[in-house]
């Protein structure tokens, strides 16, 4: 595995292998590593010739009060992992040469980039779109795999893909989840016993709220969000949001269309975030 940490150089051999017709796949992290992103890994390594992954903790992405300073940072596990999965490149980037002092530009999605997420933490997805664009101008990856855990941001990049016409095929993988339920996350090492105790009864609720839309038409995705901030609201934390919403482009459910159900929960020690889509005659992810 080639470390590197100039766009430059990341650039040069990425078009390298691209003049050999080799596609690269690219997963783009902030560390911390764990089985969801392994599983990213893997379906990389095995639709594309050339798996690329880069690890930077973006100061864009994280608002005042937020947990940019003790965000893990555990390099050597990083990159053991990405061995272990067949990593040919790891792009290291430094914070201040992404972004100078006369770095003046930011990418943003409005619209979908403005709900759920958005609203919790404003700035947050300019801060996403502004390093994947640049990231994706380093790498010029044939596919860029992102996981279906963080729904909106993934529908968020694909918008913005589209938008500015960059030519990269997102693709959405499942969330790997704990066998208790729990979405896996670089966060759940910041739970508490009891915290993690109570952690997968957000997957369980999601569950519950899907299984009761697709009971029938008696229970429309509005009440069955509903029934979901009744239920959560009884927790040890603060509920955020519990919301039925259409999965292009996060806006109200739409008659005949899947649904997400997305919730986001603040315990003492850790924020949550986790979603199912619900298909009708289909299984819930």
């Amino acid at each position: 595995m080639r470390t590197l940490r100039a766009a430059e150089s990341v650039r040069r051999l990425c078009w390298t292998w691209r003049a050999h017709g080799d596609p690269i796949g690219f997963v783009p992290t902030m560390g911390a590593l764990h089985s969801g992103h392994r599983a990213l890994l893997r379906r990389a390594r095995k639709e594309t010739r050339r798996v690329a992954a880069s690890i930077f903790v973006n100061p864009l992405q994280f608002g005042p009060g937020e947990d940019y300073d003790r965000y893990p940072r555990p390099f050597a596990s990083d990159v053991r992992i990405l061995k272990e999965e067949g990593v040919e490149l790891l792009y290291l980037p430094r914070a201040e040469r992404l972004y100078p002092e006369e770095f003046q530009t930011r990418v943003s999605v409005t619209g979908i980039g403005k709900v759920l997420e958005g609203a919790a933490r404003p700035g947050h997805f300019d801060g996403v779109a502004t390093v994947v664009a640049k990231l994706l101008a380093t790498v010029v990856p044939d596919r860029l795999y992102l996981g279906q855990k963080d729904a909106q941001q993934a529908t968020l990049l694909r918008r913005m893909v589209a938008d500015l016409d960059l030519g990269v095929r997102v693709v959405v993988c499942p969330t790997v989840r704990e066998p208790d339920g729990l979405a896996v996350s670089s966060r759940n090492r910041y739970l508490t016993p009891p915290e993690r105790d109570w952690a997968p009864a957000l997957y369980r609720t999601l569950s519950e709220a899907a299984d009761r839309i697709r009971s029938g038409e008696t229970v429309s995705p509005e009440k069955a969000a509903a029934w979901m901030r009744r239920r959560l609201a009884r927790g040890p934390g603060r509920l955020e949001y519990a919301a039925a919403v259409d999965p292009r482009d996060f806006g109200p459910p739409k008659r005949g269309r899947p649904v997400v159900l997305a919730v986001a929960y603040r315990l003492p020690s850790a924020r949550l975030i986790d979603n199912v889509v619900v298909k009708t005659g289909g299984r819930d992810r």
